[in-house]
């Protein structure tokens, strides 16, 4: 035999009643031996004692009384509810006239719940051409009388069971869960989800073969699928999980259900009432494979702590305060204890947290005198997450990822094996602190979510190579790459989902006026998790956006040179901030375009290695200028025309002229190196004729001609067989506080590698003490808005395998 469960949910009016028919009728057609163990259907329990606080307080209960009557019948007048509907009637009537009630009228009035949903269900079944019996478990499951949670008298009740079954083995019997009676045969209930506990003990009594509980989900899950959506379903799990699971705030478990079926080890499938097709999760006895099964959530708990430096190493303490839990009748999902500084956290049932303080300075007033106690306090709005099969050895990665993400967990605990993990954390933070752990520790992509500041040349560019390339690196490196926000100086488009490659007409249509602090609400609001801000902007102002959006738990990628050459105060200052809170600055772009050239300076510094200069072509509108104009035998304002023309300079060309964009990149090169310069520091060789320095750009471009004979003579005076080139030069005592920074117009021999450059290429040597002189040279493309893009792709990739 089987026996099937149905929930609330799956025998609520409409679509949720026919399925579990349609079930029935498929077992019953197919053969199979089937008995049915029903919860009261909907929200009627719920209904039911809100209408009991209503009449007690002498509150007009009866048009809610009469609503609760339509909602059961509903459709269904022919089936006789009459009997249950008076009781309800008297109950309440005798509730309201006295203005309370008692454990014993609560149990009498919720068990109409579930008396009413198998009364209706076997009428409807009958009239379907079923044998369906109705059997009240009143008059099967003995229990003591603690009314609200009795505890079954196995011998009693096993014996009604099986000479119930056998009197009636011809029949589809529809049992009632939750309720029973004690031995004056007076009605009591098994406590909140008791259903499921009925169900498990009509299965060990009868041997059952499996016991199948309908829901309304596919089974269990890795996570709550309404808190994590990447949450997977489980095929498989042992009791012990499944039990460890009840404990820790598993709805679809109630914590006394797994017992009876490890006993006569019965299988207990988790099934959908709305999806039977689906084969559900199973839960058996034989070992599943070791590891990570799932993340159950308690929430409706607050944390007591207990701290007391003069009880280190008194005996007796822990048993105090569970002597004042016991009698209380307060209930310790965890406790965690420190050692250096006695301190004692519990994690009680929200609702009882208060009593629990009170009862505990009782206990301890003397202690309080004596100053052995400092302090009992209760931390509302926190959580628990259970990772249940974690194990210790591999709890970093899970923790690490919690701490990457600025959740840092209260306390945490493991239990005596050491294969499941607690963490307290804020209720706030549950649903990021979910999703980070979960991405951490289950085969699902790794979620970065991207806020994008600039989406001109480079930043729309790089928005396009994302969303192109954003499947296939989820495929291959199982990190999801979500872009939810893209901005300009005004506007900002907002999707917790991710932008659409439409996102140029929905930034239009749709963009609205922000500020960082409403992107930074958005991602906590939406509980995003691994953030990451990308500044594509050129504005100095935009900077100083970088230090709330790293306390918001964001870490940083910059095509921005701004935040590094500003005052050497603020770039320690991003430092320290960066440090403090355990984030990231990613910035390869700022000098190479996409070359690695900071990661090579880096990692040659970090290892010791002594450099000793550095110098090269910063600049690869400036390389392609001195490139062709040494090459070619035309005017150097033709060259200058042909670089505008082709978009290889700024709007103003001066801008690239002065020699400031690489005088900027020389200091970011030279505070890698731990170098403490300032940007007025840099002897810098401004290109740009002095009477041409002021004025508008549109008159600037009409007086071009006015380079030609200054670069003429300069290019004529050169040795035979050099070229030009514009270069920076980091030298001098690069050991010291400071090194000698100069950006100025060279001639080179030819044949050098530095003469032979070609097109817009940046070029860059790397002198070092162990290198001597054959230097490091890294050269490439230096210019152009896919380069600076994909170099900042480079860095997003890097950031997203960090951890």
């Amino acid at each position: 035999m089987k026996i099937l469960k149905f929930g609330g949910k799956s025998l609520s009016n409409g679509e949720g009643l026919d399925k579990v028919v349609a079930i029935i009728l498929d077992k019953v057609n197919q053969g199979e031996k089937i008995a049915v163990v029903v919860s009261a259907r909907g929200n009627a329990t719920d209904e039911l004692e809100d209408l009991l606080s209503i009449a007690a307080k002498n509150e007009s209960y009866k048009p809610l009384l009469e609503q609760f009557k339509l909602e059961q019948q509903n459709g269904f007048a022919d089936v006789d509810l009459t009997e249950e509907f008076n009781v309800l009637e008297k109950l309440f009537e005798g509730v309201s006239l006295i203005g309370d009630y008692s454990s014993k009228i609560k149990d009498q009035i919720l068990s109409i719940g579930e008396v009413l949903s198998a009364k209706l269900l076997t009428a409807i079944l009958v009239k379907n051409g079923v044998n369906a019996r109705f059997a009240d478990s009143r008059e099967l499951i003995k229990t003591d009388s603690k009314f609200g949670d009795a505890q079954p008298i196995e011998q009693a009740s096993k014996k009604n069971v099986v000479q119930y079954f056998k009197e009636n083995d011809d029949a589809v019997n529809i049992v009632t869960g939750f309720i029973a009676s004690n031995a004056k045969n007076v009605t009591t209930t098994l406590g909140r989800n008791g259903s499921n506990y009925t169900a498990s003990l009509i299965a060990n009594y009868l041997n059952a073969e499996e016991l199948q509980n309908y829901t309304h989900v596919d089974g269990i899950y890795t996570a709550n699928p309404d808190l994590v959506p990447d949450a997977k379903k489980i095929d498989y799990l042992t009791f012990n999980e499944a039990n460890e699971l009840a404990n820790f705030g598993a709805t679809i478990l109630h914590a006394k259900t797994i017992i009876p079926l490890l006993e006569k080890n019965i299988p207990l499938r988790i099934l959908n009432t709305f999806n039977h097709e689906n084969k559900g999760t199973l839960i058996r006895s034989t070992a599943s494979k070791e590891g990570i099964k799932t993340l159950s959530v308690l929430e409706n708990v607050a944390l007591v702590n207990l701290e007391g430096r003069g009880l280190l190493g008194k005996t007796g303490v822990d048993a105090r305060i569970f002597k004042v839990m016991g009698d209380n009748d307060i209930s310790v999902s965890i406790i965690s204890q420190g050692s250096s500084e006695r301190g004692i956290g519990l994690v009680v049932a929200a609702d009882k947290a208060s009593t629990a303080m009170i009862q505990l300075e009782k206990e301890f007033e003397n202690d309080f005198y004596s100053k052995d106690v400092n302090k009992i306090s209760v931390t509302d709005n926190v959580s628990v997450i259970s990772i249940i099969g974690q194990d210790l050895s591999t709890f970093h990665k899970p923790y690490t990822a919690l701490i990457r993400n600025k959740i840092v967990p209260i306390l945490f605990n493991n239990t005596v094996t050491g294969k499941n993990v607690s963490l307290v954390v804020k209720k706030s933070e549950l649903n990021r602190a979910l999703n980070v752990i979960h991405g951490e520790i289950f085969g699902v992509s790794k979620k970065i979510n991207i806020a994008i500041f600039g989406h001109g040349l480079v930043g729309g560019t790089l928005i396009n190579q994302i969303l192109e390339s954003a499947t296939a690196i989820e495929k291959r490196k199982d990190v999801k790459l979500n872009i939810f926000a893209i901005a300009n100086s005004k506007n900002v488009l907002l999707n917790k989902n991710g932008v659409t490659p439409n996102w140029k007409n929905e930034i239009q249509n749709k963009g609205t006026l922000y500020s960082i602090q409403d992107v930074i609400d958005y991602a906590n609001e939406n509980h995003l998790e691994n953030l990451i801000a990308i500044d594509n902007t050129a504005s100095a102002d935009f900077v100083e956006n970088y230090i709330p959006l790293i306390e918001s738990s964001f870490d940083l990628i910059s095509s921005n040179k701004v935040a590094n050459t500003l005052s050497y105060s603020f770039y320690k200052k991003l430092r320290k901030v960066l440090a403090d809170n355990q984030k990231t600055y990613l910035y390869e772009t700022n000098v190479g375009a996409g070359l690695p050239l900071i990661d090579t300076i880096k990692l040659l510094h970090l290892s010791g290695e002594n450099i000793t200069k550095i110098k090269g072509v910063f600049s690869g509108t400036l390389s392609y200028l001195f490139n062709n104009f040494s090459a070619k035998d035309v005017p150097f304002s033709e060259i200058l025309k042909e670089a505008i023309d082709n978009g290889y300079t700024e709007p103003d060309p001066r801008e690239d002229l002065c020699g400031n964009d690489v005088g900027r990149k020389l200091l970011i090169l030279a505070r890698e190196l731990d170098l403490q310069n300032e940007f007025e520091e840099i002897a810098i060789q401004n290109l740009i004729p002095e009477h041409l320095r002021e004025g508008s750009a549109s008159e600037f471009l009409t007086k071009l001609k006015e380079f030609d004979a200054v670069y003429a003579k300069i290019k004529e005076e050169q040795e035979p067989n050099h070229v030009l080139r514009y270069i920076g030069e980091l030298s001098g005592d690069l050991q010291s506080d400071k090194g000698n920074l100069e950006v100025k117009l060279v001639s080179v021999p030819s044949d050098t590698a530095l003469g032979g450059l070609k097109g817009s290429d940046s070029f860059f040597e790397i002198y070092t003490e162990s290198y001597g002189d054959r230097p490091i040279v890294i050269q490439g493309a230096g210019a152009g808005s896919a380069v600076t893009a994909r170099g900042v792709f480079g860095d997003i990739l890097r950031l997203s395998d960090k951890g």
